[in-house]
């Protein structure tokens, strides 16, 4: 079971090197992270944006961006076409969100002409380094799906228990949230959550243990759950938190990271290639960590450790 992203990147320099199209690569925060990850041997990097701003940029921070490659596009949009169409074509193998506006960039991945769209539901994972609970955090939907409904939410969970499981998470403890943990018939969210509880019950997502409804203390809280008398296997030991709407899960996510300054990493899964989408205001760190923990995905999926070509060292 991986703990914490220091092991997320030990774990991957067992794998081949990825290639990352940045859309807009051209603010510090992102400059600062693709250089970290070229230093660091975690990933290379293509920037697609306005070259003379990212030079203007890199200079001001004064960044060397040796080895990394500029694709000139002076505007955003057309930037992120450039470079999801270098990941849908296979010249790189990772997709990252650069300084432009989220509805912009998820058009990008969803776009039937050379998007990364499959028959799967997308939905955004922020991978949470919750160090005081000892383990990762994954919490969903917070920045793709606005309102899921009961049947989006079953296929929500079933993304997120594959991507959990990728972390070394034999069997994901998924925690339906509400405001209470009660069945409340006034509350929409409790009566999802317990249908989406007794399709658990019913094996219906497999490899993951799923309960609610959940209110956020006794989810992650063991203390939490003792002193409510709530009981179970999920109860105070939830490794995935399936939220009942984005503005729920965008605002706990943010939170950890701007009021108790923990990092976090944002990632899309389900497209047909690993993307990363973390806030335009996110901190090198957590740009940084979402680059490792794609790679990290996109070696383990390939479920092979065999050594070709160039590698991590």
């Amino acid at each position: 079971m991986i703990q914490n992203f220091d092991q997320v990147l030990d774990k991957i320099h067992d794998y081949p090197v990825q290639r990352i199209a940045v859309a807009n690569g051209v603010d510090p925060a992102t400059l600062h992270a693709v250089c970290e990850a070229r230093d660091k041997s975690i990933a290379e990097s293509a920037l697609f944006g306005d070259e003379s701003t990212i030079r203007e940029n890199a200079e001001k921070q004064g960044l060397d961006l040796k080895g990394i490659d500029i694709v000139d596009h002076k505007e955003p949009i057309h930037a992120a076409n450039a470079a999801v169409k270098s990941v849908s074509e296979g010249k790189c193998s990772i997709y990252m969100k650069g300084y432009i506006h989220s509805d912009d960039f998820l058009r990008t991945v969803i776009s039937r002409d050379a998007g990364l769209r499959t028959e799967n539901i997308l939905n955004h994972v922020f991978i949470l380094e919750a160090k005081h609970l000892g383990r990762l955090l994954f919490i969903t939907d917070g920045a793709m799906n606005i309102k899921p409904d009961l049947e989006e939410k079953a296929r929500i969970i079933a993304n997120t228990v594959a991507l959990a499981q990728t972390f070394d998470i034999a069997k994901p403890k998924v925690a339906v949230l509400s405001a209470v943990e009660v069945i409340a018939p006034k509350i929409e969210s409790t009566l999802e959550a317990a249908a989406l509880a007794k399709m658990g019950d019913r094996n219906q997502f497999h490899g993951g243990l799923v309960d609610g409804p959940f209110a956020l203390d006794n989810a992650i809280s063991e203390e939490a759950a003792a002193y409510k008398k709530i009981g179970g296997e999920v109860a105070g030991k939830a490794d995935i938190l399936l939220v009942p709407d984005i503005v729920t899960g965008n605002a706990l996510a943010k939170s950890f990271a701007h009021i108790t300054g923990g990092t976090s990493a944002g990632l899309i899964y389900g497209a047909s290639a690993p993307v990363v989408l973390p806030s335009r205001s996110d901190p090198e760190r957590c740009k940084l960590m979402g680059i490792a923990c794609a790679v990290y995905v996109a070696g383990a999926q390939a479920q092979k450790r065999v050594k070709i070509g160039k590698v991590h060292f």
